[in-house]
């Protein structure tokens, strides 16, 4: 009898496994960035750790004290005045950045040298806060170029300038003005995106229809944007409660005037300034836990009229 011929066996490549392995870079920077020093931040906090001069006290268990010592202090002081320079910053910055992305992407209007000035409103975002905070508080001091030009003016006695520094209302101003000029440019090219991702056949069909710009606007294109704009706002949102750099160095760390442009990540800092580990760690976890709450709270809370404006 004749030997059937060995059957050749055939090697496939199995490609199913190839995905984890791109995405483990991933996983393992966030890991050792993100995940340990959050669980490490949420173990501290229960810690009594600070130091004394040459002396360091701890690190001594002490459970939630610190959260009772953070609530004991003037943390709702320092979260109201972060919202408040927060709100008065992100008005005008959605309100600037809608009109300026309605304006490049439409087609009607033909703007000219458009890629300039596009550059041109996002360049405050590539400047340092340090140098924006620097720049202002050069320009806005007592001898400085702004009480001189109002002075020349008349328009000020030049043995009584204004000082800026020492009125609250002048201070949150000049902080929330610093935060839109850095960040409006950034919201524009974000929403410029969305409004160019819609179909344009929808805005033609408004049009043949009779609808003026104004009915476009909310009839079309605020309701088509709403997923990018949602997104925006969540990201202002933990900016703002994130709100450092500003009003730290503008205020060289105090808060004048009275503590009124003192942040919650500014009282944060004064902690680790202080090597008190145990209620840095305290007000820590309560801004994450502020901030996952607002964030899931605004976007189910707007998600929601969203999708069921879409079911509709």
């Amino acid at each position: 009898m004749s030997e059937k011929p060995a059957t050749k066996k055939k090697h496939t490549v199995q490609y199913d496994n190839w995905g984890y392995f791109f995405i483990a870079p991933f996983f393992v920077v966030y890991i050792i960035f993100s995940l340990i020093p959050l669980l490490s931040t949420f173990w501290n906090s229960l810690f009594e750790n600070y130091r004394v001069g040459l002396q360091t006290v701890g690190p001594n268990f002490i459970g939630l004290e610190n959260f009772k010592k953070v609530f004991e202090s003037d943390i709702l002081k320092y979260t109201g005045n972060t919202v408040i320079m927060w709100v008065m910053g992100f008005v005008p910055q959605i309100a600037i950045s809608l009109l300026l992305s309605v304006w490049f992407t439409n087609t009607e209007l033909r703007l000219k040298m458009q890629q300039f000035f596009k550059t041109v409103i996002y360049m405050p975002n590539l400047i340092m806060a340090s140098a924006f905070s620097m720049l202002f508080f050069t320009l806005f001091s007592d001898n400085g170029p702004i009480n001189s030009i109002l002075i020349n003016l008349h328009w000020i006695e030049a043995d009584s300038p204004i000082r800026y520094f020492t009125s609250t209302g002048w201070t949150r101003t000049l902080v929330a003005v610093m935060n839109f000029l850095m960040w409006y440019g950034n919201t524009t090219i974000l929403l410029m995106a969305g409004i160019m991702g819609i179909d344009e056949s929808l805005f033609e069909a408004a049009r043949i229809d009779g609808a003026s710009p104004t009915q476009v606007f909310f009839k079309v294109t605020l309701p088509l944007l709403m997923p990018i704009f949602i997104y925006v706002l969540i990201t202002s949102m933990i900016g703002g409660i994130q709100m450092f750099d500003v009003p730290q160095i503008l205020t060289s760390g105090s808060g004048a005037p009275d503590r009124t442009t003192m942040t919650l990540i500014m009282y944060l800092n004064n902690h680790l300034a202080n090597k008190n580990y145990g209620m840095a760690g305290a007000v820590s976890v309560l801004t994450f836990i502020v901030t996952a709450i607002l964030s899931g709270f605004v976007y189910k809370s707007t998600m929601s009229q969203y999708s069921g404006k879409g079911r509709r």
